[in-house]
């Protein structure tokens, strides 16, 4: 059994934390919200920690699920951060989603500390964590990949080693680059199809048995028909994402047209309210504007 830190304990984390934890591993808990991981750890056996040095400082692994660039900044080399006091040898594995070149730079300042560092963003929302049938895309040194493999498997069904530093990261926001773009495409057609008056259920299936079939659409599709906007993965956080999309195209020299419109989308979105809520949620200033809801009938 493995000790392990981990840092932030929200939508993603907690559920990741307390798988760690049944497989019967010492987890050490930290999160911004200091009751959240109190409760955690006196639900789950766990280690409750003021500060994430504090969690790191025994710790074999340290597992980092937040928000952005600066939060992870802050966990890992601020005043009370884990750079003050992981071992040398400890790995670090950053599962959020930041830029490849803020990772890359993470990397190399921890290296200077002789601790190891993986960028390993995960894709799977909240019922992949919940269930443990996250996907993992992982960048950095094989072997230390390798180390930390277990671990992974644990929390996820399907893990992808990408390549050296900052690779996984390229391969999340490709993803979420996709997924977003998807999502618009069926904003659009099924506020369009519903007030044209075909039966959004209907509809549905048509787009499930022709070549409009998505994973995504099928997935997303009865949150929007019962009006269930809870967030599993909140607008203002994909929104983020798509600015990382946006600063590596224009890193990589690469037109993202598209992806720019999307990125004023899901702003409209963040303007209208519901920045907080579900991807999903996208579909309501586009209903507002076409005076019709996609509800089931």
């Amino acid at each position: 059994m493995s000790n392990i830190a981990f840092l932030g304990l929200g939508i993603m984390g907690a559920p990741m934390a307390r798988h760690l934890l049944k497989a019967g591993h010492v987890v050490s808990l930290w999160t911004n919200t200091a009751e959240k991981a109190r409760k955690l750890a006196t639900e789950h056996g766990g280690t409750f920690a003021a500060t994430p040095a504090d969690a790191a400082r025994d710790a074999e692994f340290v597992f980092i699920c937040v928000g952005n660039s600066a939060m992870v900044e802050g966990v890992l080399f601020g005043s009370d951060g884990v750079a003050n006091s992981a071992k040398p040898e400890t790995i670090v594995v950053d599962t959020s989603t930041v830029s490849p070149t803020f990772s890359r730079q993470t990397g190399e300042k921890l290296a200077e500390r002789r601790v190891a560092f993986l960028g390993a963003p995960i894709t799977g929302s909240r019922p992949g964590a919940e269930n443990a049938a996250l996907t993992w895309m992982v960048g950095g040194d094989r072997a230390t990949f390798e180390k930390t493999r277990p671990l992974m498997e644990i929390m996820g069904k399907k893990i992808y080693y990408c390549g050296g530093p900052g690779m996984g990261l390229h391969a999340k926001l490709t993803q979420n680059l996709v997924l977003s773009n998807i999502l618009q495409a069926f904003n659009e057609g099924i506020v369009l199809s519903t007030k044209a008056g075909v039966d959004p259920e209907l509809m549905l299936d048509i787009l499930a048995n022709s070549a409009a079939k998505s994973g995504l659409i099928e997935f997303k599709a009865p949150y929007v028909l019962r009006g269930d906007f809870a967030p599993n993965f909140s607008v203002k956080w994909m929104h983020k994402d798509i600015g990382l999309m946006l600063e590596s195209g224009e890193a990589l020299n690469v037109p993202l047209l598209l992806t720019g419109l999307t990125h004023q989308i899901f702003q409209n979105v963040i303007a209208s309210g519901f920045g907080e809520e579900d991807i999903c949620s996208t579909i309501k200033p586009l209903e507002r504007a076409a005076g019709v809801q996609v509800r089931k009938r």
